[in-house]
């Protein structure tokens, strides 16, 4: 059994600078089958100029791009209040992984961990850092 993952906005800010290491590790990813998710607003959160971002169309050719939810909004929305703080992507990405029971692809884990501590959730989403 394969654990998903889920991948923020720091994960396709990489991609998009070329990090190959990301490129190593998501390609291993979906050769173990791997289902990897990417909230839509993290796409939104990533995505400027389609000329110059077909390295990073063609990565997430290979993830479930999810749309938000209402009930998945409001409790990113809840989430936001438990941690005060105002970062609702942030907050939704990780109210997706605890949902999907996902490891978590993250750029910034000290504000993903405040979240997930706020969450309370047992056991709580692996963080992986970028």
């Amino acid at each position: 059994m394969n654990i998903p993952y889920l991948y923020d906005a720091g994960v396709l800010i990489a991609v998009d600078n070329d990090d190959r290491r990301m490129w190593a590790r998501h390609s291993l990813a979906l050769e173990d089958g791997r289902d990897i998710h990417v909230p839509s607003v993290v796409v939104s959160q990533a995505w400027r100029d389609s000329r110059r971002q077909v390295g990073l169309g063609r990565f997430l050719a290979g993830c479930h791009v999810v749309p938000v939810g209402i009930e998945t909004a409001k409790a990113a929305g809840i989430l936001c209040g438990k941690a005060g703080t105002s970062d609702i992507v942030d907050a939704t990405v990780v109210t997706m992984a605890a949902s999907l029971g996902a490891i978590f692809w993250t750029s910034d884990p000290d504000d993903i961990r405040t979240l997930i501590d706020a969450q309370d959730i047992k056991p709580a989403p692996v963080i992986r850092t970028v």
